[in-house]
């Protein structure tokens, strides 16, 4: 048993001599664009979202639009519906509102993640009725481009609290 435990360790620090330092992202200190790329690439390993700020919602609604579907992504653990995959300006939608969420400290945050799934569902409906097509993805990417344009002159503070989505007949799930 000794020399099994050995023989992983040596294993382990192999692989870790091995690893290149320049495909070491520090989650922390990723930047907008290294965040698209690996979420294009599926190569995004972290098991939550980056902490980006206000500052960097005008880079990511570059990606509202995006209907490149990607499959490696993290998922709220405390769902019980998977998403195996979306449209990454859904996922990017999703980014920005878990910045507006975490900015308004809201109860309503899962972790870091701004609803239970990046799905939006009816906001009117009497159930729980989910919506992932082309047209609500534009509503979303519209309202979401509107509100940060319209209020960007503003301190974030003053219009963090606005939900984007308030005046579509959508809401996140």
């Amino acid at each position: 048993m000794k020399t099994f435990k050995i023989s992983v360790l040596i294993i382990f620090l192999f692989s870790a001599l091995g690893c290149d330092k320049d495909d070491v992202v520090d989650i922390n200190n990723i930047e907008v664009e290294k965040y698209i790329e690996l979420l294009k690439k599926g190569e995004y390993k972290f098991l939550k979202l980056p902490p980006f700020t206000a500052e960097d919602i005008p880079l990511l609604l570059q990606y509202r639009n995006e209907n490149q579907m990607i499959t490696n992504f993290p998922h709220n653990m405390f769902s019980s519906l998977m998403i195996p995959e979306c449209k990454l300006g859904m996922y990017v939608l999703w980014t920005i509102e878990a910045i507006r969420t975490d900015a308004i400290k809201t109860e309503h945050v899962f972790g870091n993640f701004p609803s239970q799934n990046l799905v939006l569902g009816l906001r009117n409906s009497e159930g729980l009725e989910l919506v992932n097509s082309d047209e609500s993805h534009a509503v979303a990417a519209k309202a979401y481009f509107d509100w940060w344009n319209e209020n960007k002159h503003k301190n974030f503070d003053e219009f963090k609290n606005i939900d984007p989505l308030a005046e579509t007949d959508y809401r996140w799930h």
